[in-house]
């Protein structure tokens, strides 16, 4: 019987060929998700842009100081690539932030977001800017917060979202309470649920796993 030999190891073809078919099974098995995904999933179907707060969502919400005035903050890849997934599928992604930093702006230029508001200590008042100069209706949009500066927009969006370590009266308040940690793959828990709400969710992972 012919060999296939490969890093050291030898299959046979018979067992090569079961090992593919494996992994083809395992790939369309369905991913569980939890009640609350899944509540959380019917508000999100109308949404057609993502708005995130910075400190505590797309970081761990820990700060440090360079010199006098230089803030550095520390920002998820995972998070970075589901919002890049967001833009694919045509959704908006838009920051509404209390501070304001070179590192924020860094961040914001890379993943060419185009809705950045910083220095808002009134967010409802941004939200609100955003929605007249966007034309959208508060069911299409979404935001993501961790404090209670965020909760006069969480409590007017379409769909609301908080990392695992938020404060908890804002959990208590959200639709979905993601399973991870701000910084740590929270915005892309929610970039996820998003897709997977309009039908796209595969649809995007299946373009990527496609052998060229």
């Amino acid at each position: 019987m012919d060999k296939v030999s490969e890093n050291n190891c030898t299959y046979s073809d018979c067992g090569l060929t079961q090992s593919l078919r494996e992994r083809a099974m395992k790939r369309e098995q369905p991913i569980l998700r939890s009640n609350a995904w899944r509540a959380a999933m019917m508000r999100a179907k109308k949404v057609e842009v993502l708005l995130l707060d910075v400190d505590g969502v797309l970081t761990d919400g820990t700060l440090f100081y360079a010199g006098a005035s230089e803030e550095i903050k520390g920002f998820n890849t995972l998070d970075g690539f589901g919002l890049r997934l967001l833009r694919d599928a045509g959704i908006a992604v838009g920051l509404i932030t209390a501070r304001s930093s070179e590192a924020v702006a860094r961040r914001a230029k890379e993943l060419k977001l185009e809705h950045v508001y910083t220095d808002c200590r009134n967010k409802r008042d941004a939200y609100a800017a955003l929605l007249a100069q966007q034309g959208w209706q508060p069911e299409q949009t979404a935001y993501m917060g961790d404090d209670w500066l965020d909760l006069p927009v969480l409590m007017q969006v379409g769909c609301s979202f908080a990392p695992a370590n938020a404060a908890a009266e804002v959990c208590r308040q959200v639709d979905y309470v993601t399973e991870r940690n701000g910084g740590h793959g929270a915005v892309r828990e929610a970039c996820e649920l998003l897709l997977e709400a309009k039908g796209l969710l595969s649809q995007l992972l299946n373009r990527y796993m496609q052998v060229t």
